[in-house]
């Protein structure tokens, strides 16, 4: 009879392995069940040019910009997550569980070729929109903003300010040196941008569900989404979280 021992810190660390499986599955169970939660939606206008077609979620890859151009899609990313994108997902700042999951293929994503690496400050061009990129690390390093104006024909044609923000959460899963300073940063860089109009990677967070049945009925269908007071709030909530310590 073949005897095979195991050691308690192996199976400590098949428990872990098994422990962050089960909650992904959890999670994404309740994601989907959940009224306006992370599962795709049809496309939908919000202004201008700024045009939603699903639910979004470029915080966990880091800086991640995939934009269509004449030439077809093409990927951008922000030097601190570049290598982390072009790899599938392997960042060194996640816990070792995590990490031996992607290397045995049952989380990560099928690794892009990055076209393009942009730093913090830069402006990529698509079409009409300009977008400029604002590094807001502490979920990830790399985790990127991006802010653009649009203008609203429907109202004289006022321009309105849009933010894309990052995820400003930590990680139970990601852990760097760097990373409480980084939020510091994120949420100074975040309260400093003009806003009218807000998104971010998590649908519940902005009211996207909210906002869209109310434009329905607007007489000005851009008007649910201008939500400046929602965007502070929005950060607020994430510099309570950071005095207290809490991560997800």
């Amino acid at each position: 009879m073949l005897m095979i021992r195991v050691t308690r810190r192996q199976t400590i660390a098949v428990l872990a392995s098994l422990s962050v499986v089960a909650l992904i599955l959890i999670g994404q169970r309740l994601n989907a069940t959940k009224v306006g939660g992370q599962q795709p939606v049809e496309p939908f206008r919000i202004a201008g040019k700024v045009l939603l077609n699903s639910e979004p979620h470029p915080d966990h890859a880091g800086g991640l910009a995939v934009l269509q151009h004449a030439s077809g899609a093409q990927v951008w990313a922000s030097e601190a997550s570049a290598d982390v994108i072009a790899s599938g997902g392997d960042d060194r700042a996640a816990i070792l569980p995590l990490r031996a999951l992607l290397w045995l293929r049952i989380v990560g994503y099928p690794a892009p070729r990055v076209d393009h690496r942009f730093r913090d400050g830069d402006t990529i061009r698509v079409g009409p929109l300009a977008l400029t990129a604002h590094i807001t690390g502490g979920h990830t390093r790399g985790c990127t903003s991006w802010t653009f104006p649009v203008t609203d024909g429907g109202d004289g044609g006022r321009v309105l300010n849009v933010v894309s923000a990052c995820d400003l959460g930590v990680l139970a899963l990601i852990r760097y040196p760097e990373q409480q300073d980084d939020r510091e940063r994120s949420l100074r860089v975040l309260r400093s941008l003009p806003v009218d109009i807000w998104v971010t990677a998590h649908a519940r967070a902005w009211g996207r569900y909210r906002k869209f049945v109310a434009s329905s009925t607007s007489k000005n269908p851009v008007d649910p989404f201008i939500d400046r007071d929602g965007y502070r709030a929005f950060i607020d909530s994430a510099e309570a979280e950071l005095r207290s310590g809490r991560t997800h």
